[in-house]
């Protein structure tokens, strides 16, 4: 039965962007959906046919989000979606099985653990873990998921004594009893409010993707369970045969021929470096031994660098007003403005504010990155506008 619901919002990520969502959150008299917490994310849904957003916990109540508002009182069916549950359960039954099996056998503590979207972690209370280690630790994990060991589920008091022999990292603080438990058989007994599976074998199998280094003497455990395995197994597969058809070569040959790809292609890079330096130095010099230049050089140059352009300035002199860009023509790209310092200190802000960028200038010098090169003719007239104006004023 549905006993509450009220106006509510959560921030959602949209289109890579945390965005406030407005809509209702509801209360039931009991739901099979799980509330975020524990480390794991909480489960999606319908209520009758309206879609369930988030599931959080207040208490010993869950809060169901949804997108339009729905009648108190009313009697509702509950739908989950059984795929992203069933991850969940693969996952969090792997965590404890990982945890339980790196304490027993390398005395490696389970500090923190994160189920996340593509893969999951496991901070654990050591400054590294050797790879002998982790092969060890996947072999004898990936054992107790053949060996088919019972998952079991116990809900004990929260003054029942056997909860001192349950290993937890502590309760809630506005934790409301009974506790609930869950007993690998023979393996590990632990505090979780999470989803599991039944047994190990639903599990499948676990995939130890390597570590990194977490926060001060931690240790953070990269992991894979179940259908998460398959799906990477495909998409590591599908890659292979890309790259076989790209680099015509078989799998075990890959790495090689990727590296001496990439010693070619910056051995080509360093020699293009060179020969755009020489063509920064032949384009000033030809400016300066043209007899009928103006106080005013421009270009624009798809390839270069903030190096191409200062060769340019420094060969062409300070007495010329200089404006240089290098990128796409209507695209990001970067800019220089050089010559005397009152004219760069001057337009040097307004050529920032037209071309949408960020930079900074001094000793007769403004330089920086922009995000669109659309409106460069508009930069050259201000240019062009402004010395014209300072040469008539002069003259005056």
């Amino acid at each position: 039965m549905l006993v509450a619901c009220s106006p509510g919002e959560i921030k959602q990520e949209i289109n890579g962007k945390k965005e406030t969502v407005k809509g209702f959150n509801v209360k039931l008299q009991d739901t099979i959906l799980f509330p975020e917490g524990g480390g794991q994310p909480d489960d999606h849904g319908l209520i009758g046919d309206v879609p369930v957003l988030r599931v959080t916990r207040q208490g010993a109540e869950a809060v169901h989000f949804v997108s339009s508002a729905l009648e108190v009182g009313q009697e509702v069916q509950l739908k989950v979606d059984w795929e992203r549950r069933f991850d969940h359960m693969q996952q969090h039954s792997g965590q404890h099985l990982i945890t339980a099996i790196a304490e027993s056998m390398f005395g490696y503590k389970t500090t923190s653990w994160e189920l996340g979207r593509q893969r999951s972690t496991i901070e654990l209370d050591t400054p590294s873990m050797k790879p002998a280690q982790m092969e060890a630790l996947e072999a004898a994990v990936n054992e107790k998921i053949r060996a088919h060991v019972p998952v079991a589920v116990q809900v004990l008091s929260l003054d029942d004594p056997a909860l001192e022999q349950v290993r937890s990292r502590g309760l809630p603080d506005d934790a409301a009893g009974p506790i609930r438990i869950i007993d690998i058989e023979g393996i590990d007994v632990n505090m979780c409010c999470g989803t599991h599976v039944s047994n190990l074998s639903h599990l499948q199998v676990i995939k130890l993707l390597g570590t990194e280094k977490g926060k001060k003497n931690k240790t953070n455990l990269l992991f894979l369970v179940g259908n998460r395995v398959l799906k990477y197994a495909e998409k590591s597969y599908s890659t292979e045969r890309s790259l076989v058809s790209l680099l015509k070569t078989g799998p075990d040959d890959h790495v090689d021929t990727v590296d001496k790809i990439q010693k070619t292609v910056k051995g080509l890079q360093k020699s293009n470096l060179g020969l755009l330096r020489d063509v920064a130095v032949l384009i000033a010099q030809n400016f300066k031994s043209n007899p009928e230049r103006g106080n005013f050089f421009t270009l624009h140059k798809k390839e270069g660098d903030n190096e191409f352009m200062s060769i340019i300035a420094n060969e062409i002199g300070t007495e010329t007003l200089v404006f240089l860009t290098v990128g796409e023509e209507k695209g990001p790209g970067l800019f220089l403005l050089a010559g005397p310092s009152g004219k760069v200190s001057e337009l040097g802000p307004r050529v920032l504010e037209m071309l949408q960028g960020k930079g900074a200038g001094k000793n007769g010098r403004f330089q920086g990155k922009v995000n669109s090169m659309a409106r460069r003719g508009e930069v050259e007239t201000l240019i062009q506008e402004h010395l014209f104006c300072f040469y008539v004023t002069s003259k005056i």
